[in-house]
């Protein structure tokens, strides 16, 4: 299983705060990811993480080039909105 977490206004957008995922070849890129987000989480969610202020992590490292980001299983995606405040 590879894990999603929502933080903050996405897991607002999500409708929780995590999901679970499987994937026959074990692996999940970013298109994979994208469409996960939008037929088994929420529709349109994809749009939201595709926002480059949104951050994604692997397993609590941020990455520089998320489009590139290949997830196995026992993996956690993390996605972090942009940061707000005052």
């Amino acid at each position: 299983m590879i894990r999603f977490v929502y933080l903050g206004k996405l897991a607002d957008a999500a409708g929780k705060s995590e999901s679970q995922f499987a994937s026959n070849s074990g692996d999940i890129d970013w298109p994979d990811i994208l469409a996960l987000l939008d037929d088994h989480v929420r529709e349109g969610l994809s749009d939201a993480v595709r926002d480059k202020r949104v951050k994604v992590a692997l397993n609590g490292e941020v990455l520089a080039d998320r489009e590139g980001i290949v997830a196995r299983h026992g993996d956690e995606v993390a996605f972090l909105p942009p940061v707000s405040g005052g």
